[in-house]
């Protein structure tokens, strides 16, 4: 599969999910990136804003095994990648797969629970394995976690620590729509009874395993020049240097964000890198990474601002 391939399985999978899906590309494009990028998103934004549909309609869009996990205070980590229980009749264990083992794992409102649960989704997110009485399980190469938090209720709540955070490749704010978008969804949704799912919303597979494997290895022979790479460390080095910045990005988040640009030059049916995609991508990709100063905060400055102004004084390649 060449690059011209790949962006014409994005528009396929593009098309699929708008039929249940109205607006919300940009998140569409971030989902697609981190998809042939192997990495994970988080969705932010206020109740009823089409997160949990999103991720729905893009599984069964992509053709990937779905799984889904409520989070909840009570939530325990078996909970989510399972146990050895005791079988009477054999006299043995028998492992029982938690949802963790699938292709798309939505962690809807991943706020909800403890840290010490929040922490089962590390190792998967990071080596695509779980280990349970300690013995490695392998995952699907495909493993990909979209999760989904509300900013807006805060009492039961457990805000994700950095080391979790920084294991999303994408943190994307999803805002309400437009005024055009809303009359758009009431008229498509307002006469549907319960809830909507993306079969009867008529979204179709769109790919397979075979054909996202081959987009990936499309997306690995996308050329990052020497200038590109440069642009993308000075990037990263400027949030370290800000005197808005108290925590920068790290090393581990520009080779992320390397990955995503290659990702995104495939998108657009390009076998090369230009600083363009890096610019795009950079609120994103390093927004959840950034712990900003406390004389920022007080002056009610905003990490998307602070990276906004960094990307407009760090000199990009010509």
């Amino acid at each position: 599969m060449d690059v011209n391939e790949v962006k014409a399985l994005a528009a396929r999978i593009r098309a699929e999910i708008a039929k249940a899906v109205v607006g919300q590309d940009d998140a569409v494009d971030l989902l697609l990136t981190a998809l042939f990028a192997g990495g994970h998103v988080l969705l932010e934004g206020p109740p009823g804003t089409a997160k949990t549909l999103l991720a729905q309609s893009f599984a069964q869009a992509v053709g990937l095994d779905y799984g889904r996990i409520q989070f909840t205070p009570d939530l325990m980590p078996g909970d989510i990648i399972g146990s050895n229980l005791f079988n009477f009749q054999t006299s043995s264990f028998t492992l029982t797969r938690g949802p963790i083992f699938c292709e798309l794992l939505l962690a809807d409102e991943i706020n909800r629970t403890p840290p010490k649960t929040q922490a089962a989704l590390l190792e998967a997110m990071q080596e695509r394995q779980i280990t349970i009485d300690g013995d490695p399980h392998s995952l699907s190469p495909r493993f990909t976690v979209v999760a989904t938090q509300n900013p807006i209720e805060q009492q039961g709540t457990y805000p994700l620590p950095e080391a979790q955070l920084d294991r999303f490749l994408f943190k994307h704010v999803i805002d309400y729509p437009s005024i055009d978008q809303e009359r758009a969804i009431i008229a498509a949704h307002g006469s549907r009874v319960g809830q909507m799912h993306p079969d009867a919303l008529g979204v179709a597979t769109a790919a397979d395993a075979a054909t996202i494997s081959a987009a990936v290895d499309s997306v690995a022979g996308v050329r990052l020049t020497d200038e590109v790479i440069g642009y993308i460390v000075g990037l990263v080095r400027a949030t370290r240097d800000s005197a808005d910045v108290e925590t920068g990005a790290s090393p581990r988040a520009g080779a992320m964000l390397a990955v995503a640009a290659r990702a995104r030059a495939a998108l657009d049916g390009r076998d090369y890198v230009i600083p363009d995609d890096v610019k795009t991508l950079a609120v994103p990709a390093l927004r959840h990474r950034l712990v900003l100063s406390p004389a920022a905060e007080i002056e009610g400055r905003r990490v998307e601002q602070v990276l906004a102004g960094l990307v407009d004084q760090v000199a990009a390649p010509r």
